[in-house]
């Protein structure tokens, strides 16, 4: 008799499952398929090897890290070892901790800057007609169609001491002697604001783009001034434009490294020049594995953390 149960849950879980597979959309699911299978290869296995070489140690040899594996093929046995020396020394090195906090503070002013104007802009392209609208996001694009490094340097003719700024100044008898920009902090914070503002822009005007005109209307019927219906009715609506637009210029801002290489100065420290030199001066890969997964962790595990609260407040 438990046989005769037994075979017919098992039948109907069969049943079951052969009916959601069936019930699968596959065209869906294919599509799905693609932009994971584009994570797992490019970023997922990535960081797996970065991570196993945080646990190594730091040897003299191509690669230059220890094996996290050995066998013994004398006496047939195989040894794992494993080091979290690399992660204890990021928390006891004051070091690394100032280049995490310069880091986060450079980058959290440049999406600030950024966030003003790039809201504004974002606003003007929103409310303009159709022909207008497309003449502007085009130029708001056009800086990509040319060289990244080739736009940093641009900004190193125009701050530098006999620089574009500079002499104008001077010319107009504004200022008497050149002004100290380049190979500052102040150069790069122009130099972030200026290469990333299109990542801010772009998502607000997306935002802005799709908000119902009637809701300001209907503001001010009811006595709202335009700075009030900005900040009740504009800028609340705007909130999913202006988190997207903020992480996509803060997270690469970060771990930026050409930028504060060739527009700030010795005093500059950011995590991204830390990593070069870890991995290509001190040839320690195992330290520059560990720098860069707690930077990851620093980034996304907010961000994921947030996500996983918005969900369970939806539901």
């Amino acid at each position: 008799m438990s046989n005769l149960t037994s075979s017919t849950e098992n039948r109907t879980m069969l049943v079951r499952w052969l009916q959601s597979i069936k019930n699968i959309n596959w065209g869906r699911a294919l599509v799905i398929l693609v932009p994971t299978l584009w994570l797992g290869v490019f970023f997922f296995i990535p960081f797996l090897v970065v991570f196993k070489i945080s646990l190594a140690e730091t040897a003299i040899a191509i690669p230059p890290y220890s094996s996290l594996l050995e066998w013994n093929p004398d006496e047939a046995y195989a040894t794992f070892k494993i080091t979290l020396g690399n992660y204890l020394f990021l928390f006891e090195s004051r070091f690394y901790l100032d280049a995490y906090l310069s880091s986060i503070r450079i980058a959290s002013i440049s999406t600030f800057f950024a966030l003003l104007l790039g809201f504004p802009i974002a606003y003007m392209i929103a409310r303009s007609s159709a022909n207008m609208r497309n003449i502007l996001l085009a130029l708001v694009i056009l800086p990509f169609w040319t060289s990244f490094l080739l736009r940093v340097y641009a900004w190193m003719g125009f701050l530098k001491k006999n620089g574009v700024i500079n002499e104008f100044l001077m010319g107009m008898g504004i200022i008497d002697e050149p002004l100290v920009m380049l190979q500052t902090d102040f150069a790069v914070y122009i130099g972030i604001v200026y290469t990333y503002l299109p990542f801010m822009i772009l998502p607000l005007y997306t935002t802005l783009e799709k908000m119902d005109l009637t809701l300001l209307e209907a503001a001010e019927d009811l006595g709202a001034k335009p700075y009030q219906s900005f900040f009740l009715v504009t800028l609340p609506l705007a909130m999913p434009g202006i988190i997207a637009g903020c992480l996509l210029v803060f997270i690469p801002a970060v771990g930026e490294f050409v930028i504060p290489a060739l527009l700030g100065g010795s005093d500059t420290l950011m995590i991204g020049r830390v990593l070069w030199d870890e991995f290509f001066l001190n040839r320690d890969w195992p330290m520059a594995s560990a720098v860069a997964i707690l930077m990851l962790i620093v980034l996304v595990g907010p961000i994921m953390f947030m996500r996983s609260r918005n969900k369970q407040e939806e539901a």
